[in-house]
């Protein structure tokens, strides 16, 4: 369950507790939840006890951070793989226990992903702070929470590194919506839209592309620079498991081409289940057709717009347009 991972953005996988509640359209087809209640025996869902993990499971960290030292270099530990570690059904002593774990594996860097990120700050705060190798990631499925939940994220003060898990993938996202000056005034306006800014501004102002470009630091015209120092790393995979919704190519390669523009990694993890016609495969063959004849399944995406076959996470692979995209925060 955690030394050997097959997730490819993390060394190592480490559940401090077993346990959650699904809290939104990312979690309608949750893989742990099922893992948890068939294999584990832990019930999932609001009310339902948390299980904290065996003494055993918590003395591998510390494993991990000694051969890192001894190697000199540093593992990244994706945390609560079978939870989330800002669960208000918590209690708070454990995230005091993870955190203070945290602290001892300087070695390790400790990518906390949730998806209630209103929480943390405060929650973090409780525990004594976010130690300074943690990585803190939002998972973010649909543009809603986008513009819900980044915001947030990046007003938290703490951590290394913010990141998105934009897995599963459901629509398209405009991250370039977004921005974070560092302005405490700034700040008390989140969460504020560059289409919404620029016309409020036009509005009431002759100087407005000059006012914009003060505030912000960035030209009005450019605006995938205003993610470029805020997010530190995007994550796009499509979903897996028996009722695994398709992912349309044009969502990835557009989230793809906002971090280039502004100069943030992107890492691609997966298509899931449904795989588009004219991809590059897991063997870099293009598919055709009959892809989707030989699965049986496929997903019309709309007149002219192309189809997804449903052929399995395995053959699907994770080429987007021919290229393995690995990038990762340094």
């Amino acid at each position: 369950m955690a030394e050997n991972t097959k997730i490819e953005w993390t060394d190592h996988t480490f559940n401090p507790w077993i346990g959650c509640t699904k809290v939104g359209p990312g979690c309608d087809n949750c893989y742990a939840a099922d893992l948890s209640k068939a294999r584990l025996g832990v019930p999932w869902g609001a009310g339902e006890p948390r299980r904290h993990t065996a003494a055993s499971t918590w003395k591998q960290p510390r494993a991990w951070n000694n051969r890192a030292a001894k190697l000199g270099i540093r593992y990244r530990v994706f945390c609560a793989s079978l939870a989330d570690v800002f669960d208000n059904e918590v209690p708070a002593e454990w995230r005091a226990e993870l955190f203070q774990l945290i602290r001892e594996t300087p070695h390790l860097d400790w990518l906390l992903v949730t998806k209630r990120i209103g929480n943390a700050e405060k929650m973090a705060r409780a525990a004594g702070c976010f130690p300074s190798n943690v990585w803190l990631g939002a998972t973010i499925v649909n543009q809603a929470e986008a513009e819900r939940d980044i915001p947030k994220l990046l007003a938290v003060q703490g951590p290394r590194f913010r990141f998105l898990s934009m897995e599963p993938l459901l629509g398209p996202v405009d991250l370039t919506m977004l921005s974070l000056s560092g302005d405490a005034e700034m700040d008390a306006l989140r969460p504020l839209t560059w289409a919404s800014q620029v016309e409020e501004w036009r509005d009431t102002s002759d100087t407005w592309q000059a006012d914009f470009e003060d505030w912000f630091g960035h030209h009005p015209d450019n605006v995938s620079g205003l993610i470029h120092g805020a997010l530190d790393w995007v994550i796009v995979g499509g979903e897996s498991g028996p009722h695994a919704r398709p992912m349309h190519p044009d969502w990835a390669r557009s989230l793809r081409k906002q971090c280039e523009e502004a100069g943030v990694p992107f890492l691609f993890k997966q298509w899931g289940e449904w795989f588009p016609y004219g991809g590059i495969d897991a063997d870099g063959c293009q598919n055709s057709r009959d892809l989707g004849e030989r699965s049986g399944k496929w997903h019309i995406w709309g007149e002219n717009d192309g189809f997804s076959a449903r052929v399995g996470k395995k053959q699907a692979g994770r080429f987007l347009d021919g290229i393995q995209h690995d990038g990762v925060p340094s």
